[in-house]
């Protein structure tokens, strides 16, 4: 590529400081003229399937040659270096520690370091400023190959997937948005291949059951609860008017502890087929 890039920054930093101030001076002094668009600083570094969920279905709506910066976790060991991948005509930078895999599906067939080195006062800024000088090279035509040198083997994750039988899916919470809405591991094409034009029923707790697939919150009377695909394709629980989260304990929380300690404690929504 070359020109001006389009930047987004995905982490897990927060606002409350100056880091990601500080990320968006350090790109733009090596890029003056750069357009830096602003995805979420409140990722997970825990749960990957949060933060992968936020970044897919973002990144999808920027245009092709985007850089994407992904920050999660950055320090669950390391980083000696970050990987720089070619995904649907987009570039993504990230650690290696399964974060790419678990945003793309697969690993990308193109891949290469953009190499640190830790030394002295080490810390996130010191790999930006790697990604900053990666970033600016692209911009002045340098070709993607000569950034660093090529990866072939990475951590590799996978988003959850939803287990089932003949009459039943099992379906994980992944994501709570805002406004407490629950969004579930079953895009619309999964929950159709195995409906087979059956009717359903979601069991959320309290004997609430839902029957039928809306268009949108407005569908229902507020306070009724309600079932759709959102315009991830995800199928997404949620109270008109409501929380469901709340309500029905519906809830993505990893627990308290270290990264190695910790277990996923996902609360399962069960749809049956009749």
């Amino acid at each position: 590529m070359a020109g001006i890039p389009v930047i987004t920054l995905s982490t897990d930093i927060g606002t409350k400081d100056y880091l990601a101030g500080a990320i968006k001076g350090q790109l733009i002094a090596v890029i003056p003229q750069i357009i830096i668009a602003d995805i979420s600083h409140e990722l997970s570094g825990q749960n990957y399937f949060h933060a992968a969920y936020i970044c897919k279905h973002a990144f999808r709506h920027f245009p092709q040659e985007s850089i994407h910066i992904v920050i999660v976790n950055l320090f669950e060991k390391l980083p000696h270096y970050l990987l720089l991948a070619k995904f649907n005509d987009q570039y993504i930078i990230c650690p290696d520690n399964g974060m790419l895999t678990m945003i793309t599906g697969k690993q990308p067939e193109e891949m290469v370091a953009i190499e640190v080195k830790p030394a002295g006062n080490f810390g996130l800024l010191a790999c930006t400023s790697a990604i900053a000088n990666a970033i600016q090279k692209l911009s002045d035509g340098i070709s993607f190959e000569q950034i660093g040198p090529s990866i072939h083997e990475i951590v590799e994750k996978y988003p959850l997937r939803a287990t089932y039988g003949s009459d039943w899916l099992d379906c994980q919470v992944i994501f709570i948005d805002h406004f407490e809405n629950v969004v579930i591991n079953l895009t619309k094409e999964e929950f159709e291949e195995h409906r087979k034009g059956r009717k359903f029923k979601i069991e959320l707790k309290n004997n609430e059951v839902i029957e039928t697939i809306s268009e949108n919150y407005a569908s229902v009377q507020p306070g009724d609860s309600l079932a759709w695909f959102n315009s991830a394709d995800y199928l997404e629980i949620a109270v008109n008017k409501g929380n469901v989260a709340g309500l029905f304990g519906l809830e993505t929380y990893l627990g308290k502890g270290s990264h190695s300690q910790v277990k996923m404690s996902y609360h399962t929504i069960r749809i049956f087929f009749e």
